[in-house]
């Protein structure tokens, strides 16, 4: 399953169904998980552990040094779920001693052409990745979020589950679950409410997280009174108290 033309580290461990295609170079220190499939030109360098079922395309970089001015050839890593695509020119890299020294990504992410996860990210499962999208270090992106063409996330920053973030959106603020985003910089337009339906969320769900939007971005209240009408209604409806959470932990302050 190994092209004779590809290079593989004897300190590499690949399961033994492990494809890889030729001019490939695999390096040590790295563990790919069975029925994954790695294409020709790609480079992985570790530490780096991927799992089962993912596919990496042609001249993609997984898990090389973080580009971050600080690194100074610190041991981090890389670590990758199960059933992730990585299309062609892809780059992911590894964490730094700045962070918790790991760059996680989780299960079911599409990472289209020239997408970009820079060190200590986090990625959530089921996220969409559209052609260039990039984040800076240190952000954090949740489930089922997805990321138009041509956006870029700041550093530090988060984007919660079911999020949807519209191409060329930069997005320097914390963008809530459930928001849709568009604009440089990025500012809310409404909720993602075909991508809840999708999704399984009830009517009264779309509905109780349509009402929690506008109370937030409509109402003409400051955030912590926004907040505080909300609060009554968390305790019987979860899915606002995943909105309001977030908004209340948000570090760099939400998209307003």
């Amino acid at each position: 399953m190994i092209d004779a033309r590809a290079v593989v580290s004897p300190q590499a461990e690949l399961a033994s169904d492990v494809s890889v295609g030729p001019f490939t170079v695999i390096g040590p220190a790295v563990t790919i998980g069975a029925g994954s499939v790695i294409g020709p030109h790609v480079v992985i360098n570790g530490p780096t552990r991927i799992g089962r079922n993912n596919r990496v395309f042609q001249f993609a970089s997984i898990g090389d040094a973080p580009q971050d001015m600080k690194y100074r050839g610190e041991p981090t890593r890389l670590e990758i779920g199960d059933r992730n695509v990585f299309r062609e020119f892809t780059t992911v890299n590894r964490g730094t001693t700045h962070d918790q020294a790991v760059t996680r990504i989780g299960d079911d992410n599409l990472f289209m052409a020239y997408a970009h996860v820079a060190h200590d990210c986090a990625v959530g499962s089921h996220t969409v990745f559209a052609n260039c999208a990039a984040l800076g270090g240190h952000v954090e992106i949740g489930d089922w979020a997805i990321l138009g063409g041509l956006t870029a996330v700041h550093q530090f920053s988060k984007v919660g589950a079911h999020a949807f973030l519209a191409g060329g959106a930069i997005v320097t603020r914390d963008v809530p679950p459930y928001v849709m985003v568009a604009g440089n910089p990025a500012v809310p337009h409404a909720i993602n409410a075909e991508g809840l339906k999708r999704r399984g969320f009830a009517p009264e769900q779309i509905r109780n997280i349509r009402e929690a939007y506008r109370t937030v971005y409509r109402s003409g209240l400051r955030l912590i009174e926004a907040l505080e009408r909300l609060e009554p209604r968390a305790a019987e409806q979860p899915e606002v108290r995943v909105f309001i959470e977030f908004i209340r932990r948000s570090g760099r302050s939400v998209v307003r």
